[in-house]
C-alpha cells in the first residue's frame, strides 16, 4: 500500500512540513516503538512519527518517561526508521541528555542521530534549555520543541493536570514558543493546555504547532499509537479518541488459539509437515 489518503508518497522533510503549514495542511503525527509498528504507521499516510520517551511507560511499563535512557531510545530510534520510507522521524532525547550542558546536549543528539538514522530529535521545554537547542541546531540538527504539559518534569509538576491555565504560566509559554521558533525549531508540540491559548501560539508563530491535549487550532495533532489503537485501556484522558478496541481483538484472538492448542484442535492435519 504507497499510503492511504495520501497522494504525495515523497519523503516528509522539515521542510515540507513547513509547507504544510504554509499551504493550510493538517499535520497527523504518530508514536511508533518498532520496526512492525512504525512500517503500519507509515504505510497508513502518517506525516511524522515520533519515538516518544512515552516507550518508557507503553513499552517498559514504568510510571513515567523518567527512567528511559539514551541507548534505549536508540534501540527504538534504529527499529523504527528501518521500517519508515514516507513520514519524518523524530526521536525524543530523554531525560538527563541534554539539561546538563550545551556540550552534553550536542554531543547525545548527534549520537541519537548518527545511530539511529532519524531526522530529527525533540526537547521539552522553554529558554531554559536555550542555549542546548541552539548548540544542537548549530551543529546541522533539526529540533521539534515541546512545551504545555512536559512529563519529563512530572516531578517538579507534582500533576498531570491542564498546563497555562493562569495568566502567568500562559504568558511563559507564549514567549517560550516565540524564542523557540526564532532560534530555529523546525516545530513546537504543545500538550495538554486550553484551546484557546494552543490556537493563539499557533497563529504567531511561523513554525509547525503539533498538539495533543491542545484543541484543533494547531497545525497538526499526535497521540500514542497504543492508546489510539485501543491496546491500552488504562489510559483515557479526554483529549484521546481510539480509532480501534485492539485490547479486545488481540485478546480473543489469543484467547481462541490458547483453548485451540488445550484442544489439540491447533495444528490439524493441513498444518504440519
Amino acid at each position: 500500500m504507497a499510503g492511504y489518503l495520501v497522494e504525495d508518497t515523497r519523503k516528509v522533510t522539515t521542510h515540507r512540513v513547513m509547507e504544510m503549514k504554509q499551504a493550510g495542511k493538517k499535520i497527523a503525527m504518530l508514536t511508533a516503538y518498532d520496526y512492525s509498528m512504525a512500517k503500519i504507521v507509515d504505510d497508513s499516510g502518517v506525516d511524522m512519527i515520533l519515538i516518544g520517551d512515552s516507550a518508557s511507560n507503553t513499552m517498559a511499563g514504568n510510571l513515567t518517561t523518567l527512567p528511559i535512557t539514551i541507548d534505549q531510545m536508540i534501540y527504538h530510534a534504529r527499529s523504527v526508521v528501518r521500517g519508515v520510507k514516507r513520514a519524518l522521524v523524530v526521536c525524543d532525547m530523554p531525560f538527563g541528555t541534554y539539561q546538563v550542558d550545551p556540550e552534553d546536549a550536542v554531543r547525545n543528539a548527534i549520537r541519537i542521530m548518527q545511530e539511529s538514522g532519524c531526522d530529527a530529535v525533540k526537547m521539552e521545554g522553554g529558554v531554559e534549555i536555550l542555549p542546548a537547542i541552539k548548540r544542537i541546531l548549530d551543529a546541522g540538527i533539526p529540533v521539534c520543541g515541546h512545551l504545555g504539559l512536559t512529563p519529563q518534569s512530572i516531578n517538579k509538576f507534582g500533576t498531570y493536570a491542564v498546563r497555562a491555565r493562569q495568566e502567568a504560566e500562559a504568558n511563559k509559554l507564549r514567549s517560550d514558543a516565540k524564542a523557540l521558533a526564532e532560534a530555529g525549531c523546525f516545530a513546537i508540540v504543545l500538550e495538554k493546555i486550553p484551546a484557546a491559548l494552543a490556537t493563539e501560539v499557533t497563529q504567531s508563530i511561523d513554525v509547525p504547532v503539533i498538539g495533543i491535549g491542545a484543541g484543533g487550532g494547531c497545525d497538526g495533532q499526535v497521540l500514542v499509537v497504543h492508546d489510539m489503537l485501543g491496546m491500552n485501556q488504562d489510559f483515557s484522558p479526554k483529549f484521546l479518541r481510539r480509532y480501534a478496541n485492539l485490547y479486545e481483538i488481540m485478546t480473543d484472538a489469543i484467547g481462541r488459539y490458547v483453548a485451540d492448542v488445550k484442544s489439540c484442535d491447533f495444528p490439524n492435519k493441513d498444518e504440519q509437515y
